[in-house]
């Protein structure tokens, strides 16, 4: 629910161009990330997920897919990337989410960070021929809390830590993956009923709460 400017200043950021902030982020979809140029951050657009065509795909003439997740730094999709800090970016998110119960009834369980109203989830950006601006975020092992639901969960940093991932060695980058995840105590859950596809946010975000 916050607004460009709000999160620009969050993340002591420019917003060189006007930009629409979604109110969640799916794979393909525009999110919003914070990359730096010549020393400046800046706010802005780009869809989530890498483009992927395997030799497969492309036998059968496939469209490229989408991958918004670095789980495997080995894999050579991601070779030339990880290693090299321009293509670092921070994505500012409130919230992730996870789907709980039996196939077709799966529902939304929402995590964050308690008293953070917006973190930084450590990403990689670049321009591609097939989708033009995009991003990715790396996953870690996830803590105990989100463990049930996912064995993955998205690699967060803490406000001090911003530059050492944009600026940070290869090294860094695997330290980060491999350290350990953020405190489960310092999380919060929220189950709901929302189908997992509904597009529905956490009710204390949805825009008719914020109204009341």
């Amino acid at each position: 629910m916050a607004s460009a400017a709000d999160i620009a200043a969050d993340f002591c950021a420019d917003v060189p161009t006007p930009i629409a902030v979604p109110t969640e982020i799916i794979e393909g979809n525009p999110g919003l990330v914070v990359l730096e140029n010549n020393g400046h951050r800046l706010l802005k657009n780009m869809s989530w997920g890498f483009p992927r065509l395997t030799r497969e795909m492309r036998l059968r003439g496939d469209p490229p897919g989408r991958l918004g997740l670095v789980a495997d730094l080995t894999n050579p999709m991601w070779e030339h990337i990880v290693v090299d800090p321009r293509y670092r970016c921070l994505i500012p998110v409130s919230h992730f989410a996870n789907p709980d119960g039996d196939p077709g009834e799966k529902t939304r369980t929402w995590f964050s960070v308690a008293g953070e109203p917006l973190v930084a989830w450590a990403g990689f950006c670049r321009n591609t021929p097939e989708f033009g601006p995009v991003f990715a975020g790396m996953t870690m092992t996830a803590n105990v809390l989100v463990e049930p639901y996912n064995d993955r969960m998205p690699t967060l940093l803490a406000r001090d830590e911003y530059d050492h991932w944009l600026h940070g060695s290869i090294q860094d980058v695997i330290a980060f993956q491999f350290r350990p995840p953020t405190a489960a105590d310092r999380m919060t859950i929220l189950n709901t009923q929302d189908r997992w596809k509904s597009g529905k946010l956490p009710p204390m975000l949805q825009p008719q709460m914020a109204l009341l």
